[in-house]
């Protein structure tokens, strides 16, 4: 069964139309209260007593020919009643009262016309406003015939209401129309605000702007131009922090390589190259994990040429490693931050399994690359703890003999540096499935 949406849910999502609707509503219900109200009122008044003041005058040409009801008196008030009350006056023989109307339909103003008619003649009227033309219908019957009066219809009903209509309506369009331009210049650079942050989320920075707008948004886009910019002196010192330290660490790695390659060999020495080289992935891996990737600028990238590359590079180390075919799929990025973080995908599947498929494909305006392996996998509920750094679930994926915990680390913060992220699910092929999902340019 089908739940009911809330009024909330048919609301508008942006600022730009709630704030249109703010304005606009109110006082399209204010105007339509004020027309209703008047219309009602003044048709009612102003109709009642136009319909009564034609009652009376066909009242009046009734009574002066009835006092001397002949064809000269006749012609006489004929004139008198074109010339000064603007009626049209004619004697037909006797006839039928009913005459076919030009519409069956009845308006709600005819009724004012018949009841003033009714409460002056004291005798059964027809009356028919239903023909176009300028001139309504009465047929009153006399002792000599049938009285045919021809109205113009301006004296019984009032006109002015429909331009009234038009006018509030016009002013509502003027309203609208004001509403929309002013509003549309203030939301715009809360729009050029948000865009500048979100691209600047995803580590594309497109530099100063002028800030424009009220007081308030201005004050806000100073405050994100100062936000950024002692980001980017963190990033900065961040990055000469890391070149000291890597120099500081690399410069001894190297002097015991140099003194282990001159040492006679044996097992203690084989084994103290090997600590040694897994003491300097170790520290690469640190490395990379705190460097993160800002200091490289976003293009567009063929996403799928940076998976192929990925999967020829761990094919060649022995790795069982192939990419589905596709079509190209071009979205902005940090080519580096990116390759790395699909090679971690990549190297964490393959220690731990046999097979490795690889899948990139267009998601709307980004993409997605896509990781499948055949091995025991995780667990679900252990999903989130994979992406802590330093996290090994050696328990759940036994044959995982390397690294320190920073793979699916680095891939998820490259990831959520483009504004995507990393989501673990089970693999068809029966292990690990890790989705790299990247969005398109906002």
């Amino acid at each position: 069964m089908r739940t009911p949406r809330r009024l909330r849910d048919l609301l508008p999502k942006g600022l730009y139309w709630r704030t249109i609707l703010i304005i606009l509503v109110p006082a399209a219900l204010l105007q339509l209260l004020v027309t209703i109200i008047f219309l009602d009122d003044h048709w009612r008044f102003t109709s009642k007593r136009m319909s009564q003041g034609v009652a009376g005058d066909i009242a009046l040409v009734i009574d002066l020919y009835e006092r001397a009801p002949t064809a000269l008196n006749f012609a006489e008030i004929r004139d008198l009643a074109r010339r000064r009350l603007n009626l049209d006056v004619a004697m037909e023989p006797s006839s039928a009262l009913a005459r076919r109307k030009c519409s069956p339909l009845r308006a709600n103003i005819d009724r004012y016309m018949e009841d003033a008619l009714g409460d002056h003649l004291k005798r059964p009227i027809w009356y028919d406003a239903s023909c176009p033309g300028r001139q309504v219908m009465i047929r009153v019957p006399i002792a000599e015939g049938m009285l045919v009066v021809r109205a113009f219809r301006d004296r019984v009903q009032a006109r002015s209401g429909p331009l009234f209509v038009i006018w509030i309506m016009g002013a509502t369009v003027l309203l609208a129309v004001v509403s929309i331009l002013f509003i549309r210049n203030q939301v715009r650079p809360i729009e050029t605000l948000a865009d500048a942050m979100e691209e600047f989320g995803r580590g594309v920075d497109r530099g100063m702007f002028k800030a424009r707008g009220a007081r308030e948004v201005r004050r806000a886009t100073h405050a994100f131009f100062d936000m950024k910019n002692r980001i980017k002196r963190h990033i900065d010192q961040r990055a000469q922090l890391l070149a000291g330290v890597s120099h500081d660490l690399r410069t001894p790695i190297t002097r015991l390589k140099l003194q282990f390659a001159m040492m006679p060999a044996s097992d203690d020495l084989a084994h103290a190259k090997r600590d040694l080289a897994e003491m300097e992935s170790t520290l690469e891996e640190y490395l990379a994990f705190a460097k993160g990737q800002f200091s490289e600028e976003a293009t567009l990238v063929d996403v799928r040429e940076l998976a192929r590359t990925a999967a020829e590079e761990a094919a060649r180390a022995g790795a069982n490693v192939t990419l589905e075919p596709g079509a190209p799929v071009t979205v902005e990025v940090r080519a580096k931050a990116v390759k790395r973080a699909v090679m971690n995908l990549v190297d964490n599947a393959i220690a731990h399994a046999d097979v490795v498929q690889v899948t990139a494909e267009a998601l709307g305006a980004g993409a997605v690359i896509i990781v499948d392996d055949n091995g025991p996998g995780i667990a679900e509920e252990l999903y989130d703890d994979a992406f802590r750094p330093f996290s090994r679930l050696d328990e759940t994926r036994t044959r995982n003999a390397k690294g320190v915990g920073l793979g699916l680390a680095i891939a998820r913060d490259v990831a959520r540096g483009h504004g995507g992220d990393v989501h673990l699910s089970r693999s068809p092929l029966g292990g690990l499935r890790a989705m790299l999902k990247l969005p398109g340019a906002a």
